[in-house]
């Protein structure tokens, strides 16, 4: 319990600062007195399951993560709900990596499966992404159908 304390403390000061909120907007959004807010960061009380679920929503976070998000361990700060870093691959000599355990659960990736490797060479923001081909397909689908219904007098799709 205290080591979940503390965690809870480290996270909702990190949270706070990293949205640049004073511990008097933090409170004043959720609706607790900054002394609240003040307590919480310090460890000397906790928020109620309430006011843990309005601090998650108010800082974008998984209510699980502002609780057990151990900062210490992973070395990184709580990362944006449904957002993950999932660690580093090698890239191999033929260019093959092997996506994390972790990834691979959560993304419900099985041997077999067919992924679309997306790229963007913008210099401010370069990366690669990898996308299931079904979603990647259905999205193509739905772009087609779109531009069929656009190109039509009537807004119906062609034929």
């Amino acid at each position: 319990m205290k080591m979940q304390k503390s965690n809870i403390a480290r996270n909702l000061s990190t949270l706070r600062q990293l949205n640049k909120f004073s511990q008097e907007e933090a409170a004043e959004r959720i609706g607790v007195s900054r002394q609240a807010v003040a307590k919480w960061e310090t460890g000397q009380s906790v928020p109620d399951i309430l006011n843990c679920d309005a601090l998650a929503k108010l800082y974008d976070v998984e209510l699980d993560d502002l609780i057990h998000y151990d900062q210490e361990k992973t070395g990184k700060s709580i990362p944006p709900k449904g957002k993950h870093i999932f660690g580093t691959v090698h890239v191999g000599e033929r260019g093959q990596i092997v996506l994390p355990k972790q990834a691979r659960d959560v993304f419900k990736i099985k041997p077999g499966d067919m992924l679309v490797v997306l790229g963007d060479e913008d210099p401010e923001h370069p990366g690669i992404a990898l996308m299931k081909e079904d979603f990647f397909l259905n999205i193509a689908r739905l772009f087609k159908t779109a531009l069929n219904i656009a190109d039509t007098p009537d807004g119906k799709e062609k034929e």
